[in-house]
């Protein structure tokens, strides 16, 4: 597009320059978008992380903001945080879009993970507590059967490749699929197939939109908690694993933090 008579093209080449910079230079802020507190807590302490109540988000927004630095880097850890009214965490995509996109604005990260628990299919080689990085990411309960908003709907992004990383880590890679609920329909199940999916979620394909929307690299970094092609009862599985399987994804979040520090974009 050409530019118009205020504008002389400029905003995109020092965008463009920017984002060069950002490439060839060590990354020196994570921002760790974390579901649940008890899934962020061990992370917190592990990282010697206190929690900032000048937080920079809007006044009311329940969310939680953890910060301090650990080696060469800058680390924030942000949650959702208890829902005002019930005192649940605020999982799911809504609460995700929104504490992503304020947390971009408020703490300008140069690489944001996307840390938590999900569902696996055993079908594709999925066990309780095996870590996955995500390939791709996409939505599997959001239908709009009309051509182009299908695809739209589906919302299909690749996460930002780290192929020295993997290698380095031997960590088990897959795609992610994301809905807002816990269980499975029958279509969500189509659905979920259709994209070839290892694990779901209830974040990660909203994370990425506004990751994408905001031009700042994610991943994403799921451990699975209970086996959605499997016969135990989805919430019972999932809470019965929740801790231990909170464990292994902090060891391999730490494993993945401490392999990223010093290190360039271009060099993951």
């Amino acid at each position: 597009m050409a530019p118009t008579p205020h504008d002389d093209g400029s905003q995109g080449v020092k965008e463009e320059s920017m984002a060069s910079q950002t490439a060839t230079r060590p990354i020196s802020s994570l921002l760790l978008i974390i579901a649940m507190q008890t899934e962020a807590l061990p992370l917190v302490n592990k990282f010697q992380l206190t929690e900032d109540a000048d937080s920079g988000f809007p006044k009311g927004v329940p969310w939680l903001r953890y910060q301090g630095n650990y080696k060469d880097l800058k680390i924030n850890i942000v949650c959702p945080g208890k829902d005002t009214a019930l005192g649940v965490d605020s999982v799911g995509t809504i609460s995700a879009s929104l504490v992503t996109y304020g947390s971009i604005l408020a703490l300008q990260p140069d690489l944001i993970i996307n840390a938590g628990t999900a569902g696996g299919f055993k079908a594709k080689g999925a066990s309780i507590g095996d870590v996955f990085v995500a390939s791709d990411v996409a939505f599997h309960d959001r239908r709009i059967p009309i051509p182009v908003f299908d695809l739209y709907g589906v919302g299909l992004r690749q996460a930002f490749q780290t192929p020295n990383l993997l290698k380095e880590l031997n960590l088990k890679v897959g795609k992610l699929s994301t809905g807002d609920s816990l269980d499975m329909s029958p279509q969500d199940e189509a659905s979920i197939s259709a994209n070839d999916a290892t694990i779901k979620d209830m974040e990660g394909a909203a994370i990425a939109y506004v990751a994408d929307l905001l031009k700042v690299p994610a991943i994403f970094i799921k451990a699975v908690t209970d086996i959605t092609d499997g016969d135990k009862p989805t919430a019972e599985e999932f809470l019965q694993n929740l801790a231990a399987v909170t464990a292994a994804l902090d060891l391999a979040v730490t494993q993945i933090v401490d392999y990223i520090n010093g290190k360039r974009l271009s060099e993951l």
